[in-house]
């Protein structure tokens, strides 16, 4: 773990980057929608280092939150029928949220909101 100083002080030199990128003139018309894409999103970009060790720099706990899904759906080559996708996306959603909680039993979950 960093400092409050350090982390304000790499926060500080970061947005001093971004302004220099926005501050860059260009030709290219893709170049200049990505600027004015991360301009309208500056108040977003660096949360990470206004809420140090709250909010993740990354997203890769979502990516692994997901895998799961994207393996099932390679492997069966997706869902013919959008219930069955849906059903998927249903029964995923409710084990997802039963692990947050510790010492739950997703299973337990499942069969409690099916015997509601």
């Amino acid at each position: 773990t960093f400092a409050a100083s350090t982390i304000a002080g790499k926060r500080r030199a970061l947005e001093r980057s971004l302004d220099d990128i926005f501050a860059t003139t260009t030709s290219c018309d893709l170049a200049r929608d990505i600027q004015n894409k991360f301009r309208r999103a500056r108040n977003q970009l660096l949360t990470f280092a206004q809420w140090p060790g709250m909010v993740d720099a990354t997203n890769n706990a979502c990516e692994r939150a997901l895998r799961p899904a994207v393996v099932q759906r390679k492997i069966t080559n997706g869902y013919r029928a959008m219930w069955a996708a849906q059903g998927e996306a249903d029964i995923r959603t409710v084990v997802d949220t039963a692990r947050l909680a510790p010492g739950t039993n997703p299973f337990k979950i499942i069969l409690q909101t099916v015997s509601a």
